[in-house]
């Protein structure tokens, strides 16, 4: 397979870029896209054919969930249930940005994608073009990192290109990610809330809602 390779001139108005991304993502395809973190792998989230080579691409165990990437609060409503209130609170202070919030999945959102945990990790990204992606397909997308489980995580498309090329169908190359850190990832199904990994928000700033 040979992976094609754009780059974005401008932030979110390269359209014939934007074209060619979400049609990858509609058509079943594995894309990388840039985040404010690192690179992520990303698929429609309900197509179980491209969930499943994430999977196998990246050689990571089934058991592991995959991170989503969404739009905005209304998209989160859709793939969890009983959200608690505090999520509106942190959401409308971090996001868009590096803060991973998992919630109770929906029914609809494949088993794969939560591992088999019963929940989903999500967050909106503090990237224009990414944004306008998902926004382009109307879904929530996956968002888990462009790189081989146990490599590191990718700062660069080249960097993807090494890992990835000839395994996914497009890389979106933006240049350089701004990021030095994963997002943050803040599990709220748990009383009170607490950190499955420190990343780009420290614990620190977070400590108000992990005593709650």
């Amino acid at each position: 397979m040979l992976t094609q390779r754009i780059r974005l001139h401008g932030a979110s108005a390269d359209q014939t870029a934007l074209e060619t991304a979400s049609t990858a993502i509609l058509d079943g395809n594995l894309i990388a896209l840039p985040t404010e973190t690192f690179y992520a792998l990303s698929a429609d989230v309900y197509n179980l054919r491209a969930v499943e080579r994430i999977f196998q691409i990246k050689g990571r165990p089934d058991w592991k969930a995959l991170l989503v990437l969404i739009d905005s609060v209304d998209q989160a409503e859709v793939i969890s249930d009983n959200i608690p209130p505090v999520f509106y609170e942190i959401a409308a202070r971090y996001w868009p940005g590096p803060l991973t919030l998992i919630l109770p999945a929906a029914k609809r959102v494949p088993l794969k994608v939560t591992g088999g945990t019963g929940t989903v990790g999500m967050r909106i990204p503090n990237q224009p073009f990414t944004l306008s992606v998902i926004d382009k397909v109307r879904l929530p997308i996956i968002g888990t990192s462009a790189n081989l489980s146990g490599h590191p995580s990718c700062s660069t498309a080249e960097d993807v290109l090494s890992q990835l090329g000839g395994k996914i169908e497009l890389v979106v190359d933006a240049g350089d990610s701004p990021g030095t850190a994963a997002s943050t990832v803040l599990d709220l199904t748990s009383k009170p809330a607490r950190v499955v990994r420190e990343g780009a928000i420290p614990n620190e700033v977070l400590a108000e809602y992990l005593s709650q």
